[in-house]
C-alpha cells in the first residue's frame, strides 16, 4: 500500500479566489465620470473655483466619488429655469454644504449634507442655482440667506 501525502486545498482555494477577484475587477463597468467646465464666482471677498454642472448627466454626477475638495473649490448646478430643487449625497464621499440661489443671485437657504446619504435637502422656493462647497464653508465665511452671489450665468 502506498501512503499518499495529504493534499492541502488552501493553495487551490486561494488561487481560485484570486482569479475570481481579478475577473470581477476586469468585468466590472468602470465608473464613467463627466468632465466639468470651471467658472470663477464670488460671494463678497470670497473667490470660488466652481465646476459647472449644467446638463442632466453632469448634475446627476455632481461631486460623487471625490475624496477631497479644495478650500475654495465647489460646484454650481445650473437649471434651465427656477424650479423645485433637492440635493442628495448618493456616492458622495465628503460632507458638503449647499446654498440654494434665486434668479437674482441671492442665497435662499443653506443646508448641511452628510456624506453617502439619500436624505433630501431642498430649496425653500423655486431656484435656478445650487452651489455646493465643503461642509461648513458658508458658516465659516459668515454667509447667510440674502447674501448675493456674483458671477452666475445670466444674473445681473
Amino acid at each position: 500500500m502506498i501512503k499518499k501525502r495529504p493534499v492541502s486545498i488552501r493553495p487551490l482555494f486561494c488561487a481560485a479566489l484570486g482569479t475570481a477577484a481579478l475577473l470581477l475587477a476586469v468585468s466590472a463597468p468602470a465608473q464613467q465620470t463627466v468632465a466639468f467646465p470651471v467658472k470663477n464666482i464670488n460671494i463678497g471677498i470670497n473667490l470660488i473655483r466652481a465646476e459647472v454642472a449644467s446638463t442632466p448627466q453632469q448634475r446627476e454626477q455632481g461631486l460623487m466619488f471625490r475624496e477631497k475638495l479644495g478650500p475654495n473649490d465647489g460646484m454650481v448646478f445650473l437649471f434651465d429655469k427656477a424650479q423645485d430643487v433637492c440635493m442628495w449625497m448618493k456616492n458622495t464621499l465628503i460632507p458638503l454644504s449647499v446654498a440654494f440661489i434665486d434668479e437674482n443671485g441671492k442665497i435662499v437657504n443653506i443646508e448641511e449634507m452628510k456624506a453617502q446619504t439619500l436624505d433630501s435637502h431642498c430649496a425653500r422656493k423655486k431656484v435656478p442655482f445650487a452651489l455646493e462647497m465643503g461642509s461648513g464653508w458658508f458658516r465659516q465665511k459668515n454667509l447667510k440667506p440674502g447674501t448675493k452671489v456674483d458671477g452666475l450665468p445670466g444674473v445681473p
